[in-house]
């Protein structure tokens, strides 16, 4: 058991950075609580976001009300490790850090609570039935206080909220949803195809932005299946399945020196020689035909997840 205390993240989106210099002036509206993802987004320039990569600035993002570790505080920000997302970087989560106003106690929940699941993009968080308080990701995941027909009322961070009950699954514990796919690697795909024309954001894990690895990492999700956060710890695990052998929802791993080097990306098989993909800060998610793509070379391995 870790000895590291918890925390619980109380903003939609909380940007997880390599240090507390990382943010430049522009990022202050992702640094607040509330965030403002969308207005972030929108404010950047193709050159802002290249520089995300380039100065090594973002490690990945959390979603509201996921719990962290707190391994060290200091003055305004916290040191975190996110142990939902399994990395080589350090055996207990994802290491990174946050802004200390985006991180809340963690809240006690019911004993035996089933937990509310955003099964919809984006979803509204209410204080009460009539005030909307905050747009969250898909795949948000709250405890459940109680069920109506029309709402979903949930422990927060802050309190007791409500969500819509036709936007969320319950489900008996976060990443246990109740799977009723015959050919889960194919709902892999179809979930996915709800994300097309979303742009990049390197380090994204919402459906406000996400980068290649983040794409398949919450879509294996869905379906309560966590694989790796990075796609070159994602090509370390899973069944190897050879070329002829894939079937969509399949895990397709590129790397440089045209698949000698390093993996540097990774996309989904949907079939019929193609993949679906977050591709790179100039694009959005795309389906792409194998044989053109301009990476078909650094094709190097693939990898099952579902099976």
């Amino acid at each position: 058991m870790s000895e590291f205390p918890r925390m619980t993240v109380a903003v939609s989106v909380a940007t997880v950075w390599t240090k507390p210099e990382s943010p430049r002036p522009l990022d202050e509206l992702a640094l607040r609580n509330p965030a403002e993802i969308r207005e972030w987004l929108k404010r950047m320039t193709l050159d802002d976001k290249l520089d995300l990569w380039g100065g090594n600035r973002i490690q990945t993002q959390i979603l509201y009300g996921t719990s962290v570790l707190v391994v060290e505080e200091l003055e305004d920000w916290v040191q975190v490790l996110i142990p939902q997302q399994g990395t080589r970087k350090e055996a207990l989560g994802y290491p990174g850090w946050v802004p200390r106003c985006q991180l809340a106690s963690v809240p006690d929940a019911p004993e035996d609570s089933k937990w509310a699941d955003v099964i919809t993009t984006h979803a509204w968080l209410y204080r009460n039935p009539s005030e909307r308080w905050i747009e969250l990701s898909y795949l948000t995941s709250l405890p459940v206080i109680e069920e109506t027909e029309e709402w979903v009322e949930v422990k927060t961070p802050e309190g007791s909220g409500y969500l819509k009950a036709d936007e969320v699954r319950l489900i008996d514990s976060p990443l246990a949803p109740k799977l009723g796919e015959d050919h889960i690697g194919r709902g892999i795909v179809e979930e996915g195809r709800r994300f097309l024309d979303l742009p990049y954001l390197w380090g994204g894990m919402s459906s406000f932005g996400y980068d290649c690895s983040g794409f398949a990492y919450n879509m294996h999700r869905y379906f309560g299946i966590l694989i790796p956060r990075d796609a070159s710890d994602q090509a370390k695990q899973g069944i190897l399945v050879d070329k002829e052998q894939l079937e969509p929802g399949d895990l397709l791993f590129f790397a440089h020196e045209e698949g000698k080097g390093a993996v540097h990306h990774v996309g989904i098989y949907v079939g019929d020689n193609q993949m679906i993909h977050s591709p790179e800060s100039i694009k959005s998610i795309e389906i792409v035909d194998l044989s053109s793509y301009k990476l078909a070379k650094e094709h190097c391995m693939s990898r099952r997840y579902w099976g």
